[in-house]
């Protein structure tokens, strides 16, 4: 290392709609909720990632609870700027200084010119010396040691919390992708929908996200292990009494359906403009699942039974863009997908 390396770092970030996660030196320094408190009428930070989302549904008007970022992409440049330079800080509260920073930063693969400079401009305010951005596809096709640069097909399917990424990637580059507004925050909906129509009663986004997790499934039968049924309490719409549920997986995953039938579809867009070589590839190699949504139980069955392909969970599907964004930044030099 040089002789100032200690007034630089590299920060590899996942700046995801759900969840931001930093990787520094190979190891994950922050896992946190994309999610800030802000006072109303001072504009102060108050809380960010899990502890505002502790306070997410339970405010008064004087304090705003804001996700900055939605379907993917900064949609509050302020909020985006606080949490990013706030999350950076956690990665660093060690130091006595603030160094500069080297980032690489995942965004999505459909992300326009000035959705990419929001990213840059946040990133740049928030201490960035050079900032570098990466597609979420090919970052997590890095993350799950897929051979990106080798002349052959390999197919990512992204799952996050505002966008699915699909891409089949040969030579190191993306031969084609769709990026789809339709993932965790949808399936979030879908339920919050479902619970207000079949059962009348009303829930908020912190209950139905743990509706997903713990009962969250995409096919009703043979799971290879059905959970348990997951019990809520809610007003009734009518009567505003409680209102108390126990939640099968079968039912969540009738609810899931329209919008998993979204992600298929587009699945299979994916595979008709798909040139036949590399087709023959992804058919002999599977096709990849990553991101929050790649943990839905029973997906992969699901997405084999539709498209006749082997379908692979990556390890640790939550961290794979993450790990993607750390190769790429140890790796400046020899990607040349790497967006400035």
């Amino acid at each position: 290392m040089g002789l100032f390396s200690f007034l630089q770092q590299d920060i590899a970030m996942d700046l995801g709609t759900a969840n931001t996660i930093i990787m520094i030196d190979g190891k994950i320094v922050v896992d946190e909720p994309s999610i800030v408190a802000i006072e109303e009428k001072t504009e102060k930070l108050l809380a960010i990632g899990r502890q505002a989302q502790q306070m997410q549904g339970k405010t008064h008007e004087g304090i705003k609870i804001i996700r900055p970022l939605k379907d993917g992409v900064i949609a509050d440049f302020t909020a985006a700027e606080l949490m990013i330079r706030n999350l950076i800080k956690m990665a660093n509260h060690k130091r006595f200084f603030s160094p500069s920073l080297r980032m690489v930063i995942g965004i999505p693969a459909g992300s326009t010119n000035v959705e990419i400079r929001a990213v840059r401009d946040s990133a740049e305010h928030s201490g960035g010396r050079d900032v570098y951005m990466l597609h979420e596809p090919m970052a997590a096709a890095l993350g799950a040691n897929l051979p990106v640069n080798e002349p052959q097909g390999s197919m990512i399917v992204d799952i996050g919390g505002g966008t699915t990424e699909i891409a089949v990637i040969s030579l190191g580059g993306i031969v084609y992708n769709r990026s789809i507004r339709t993932a965790g925050d949808e399936f979030t909906f879908d339920i919050q929908e479902h619970m207000r129509i079949t059962h009348q009663i009303k829930l908020g986004d912190r209950t139905s996200e743990l509706i997903k997790i713990n009962v969250g499934a995409a096919i009703q039968e043979d799971l290879d292990e059905a959970p348990e049924d997951y019990v809520i309490v809610g007003p009734h719409l009518v009567t505003s009494l409680p209102n108390k549920i126990a939640i099968k997986y079968s039912e969540i995953a009738v609810c899931l359906d329209k919008s998993l039938a979204k992600i298929e579809n587009a699945i299979m867009d994916v595979l008709d403009h798909t040139p036949p070589e590399l087709y023959k590839d992804i058919c002999e190699n599977g096709i990849f699942l990553s991101g929050g949504g790649a943990l839905l139980r029973g997906l992969d069955k699901r997405i084999s039974t539709r498209t006749n392909i082997p379908v692979h969970v990556v390890e640790n599907p939550l961290h794979a863009v993450v790990r993607g964004t750390t190769e790429a930044l140890n790796n400046l030099n020899s990607f040349n997908f790497l967006i400035r």
